[in-house]
């Protein structure tokens, strides 16, 4: 039996903050665990902060609601925040009045924000499908790297100066 971990996902679509700005508190929570992630929102002063965090409950509520539907066995405590995006949505044109007639265009921007959450591969189970738990453990740290030698700087050359005759 292959053990995938499974994925779970909840959206909000065309919602009017833009992209850029929903990034900024998406980048605060990707990787985290699903309870630092809440946490993380909760206390997080930017105006998109309660969408994140209402996606972000679906997501987990998706979880849970699927796997007792599939009679699947996710560790609700064991789910992280596998991807956090904010892809643009459709654009709003407007029209600002301008001086002498004139008038300047503006857009609106949405975004759609898209929480996927996941199960973090617990070494127990690796056993059942024959990995060992030292190699599962291995492939989460990051490998030694050595760092080229720098190169010497260039000593500047000096000029010469020249004195004026009088």
């Amino acid at each position: 039996m292959q053990y995938e971990a499974q994925e779970f996902r909840a959206e909000a679509k065309f919602q009017r903050v833009s992209p850029q700005k929903a990034k900024l508190v998406l980048d605060l929570i990707k990787g985290r665990r699903v309870e630092d992630a809440l946490q993380t929102v909760a206390f997080t002063k930017k105006r998109v902060a309660p969408l994140v965090e209402k996606v972000l409950r679906s997501a987990l509520e998706n979880a849970n609601y699927l796997s007792e539907e599939r009679g699947l066995n996710i560790d609700v405590d064991n789910l992280y925040v596998k991807m956090a995006v904010a892809n643009e949505g459709p654009r709003l044109k407007r029209i600002r009045p301008a001086p002498m007639g004139r008038a300047f265009r503006y857009q609106r921007r949405m975004s759609n924000v898209l929480i996927t959450v996941a199960e973090k591969k617990r070494p127990e189970l690796a056993k059942t499908i024959g990995e060992e738990p030292e190699a599962v453990a291995a492939k989460g740290k990051k490998k030694p790297t050595t760092k080229a030698a720098a190169k010497p700087a260039a000593a500047k050359k000096k000029t010469a100066v020249k004195k004026s005759a009088k």
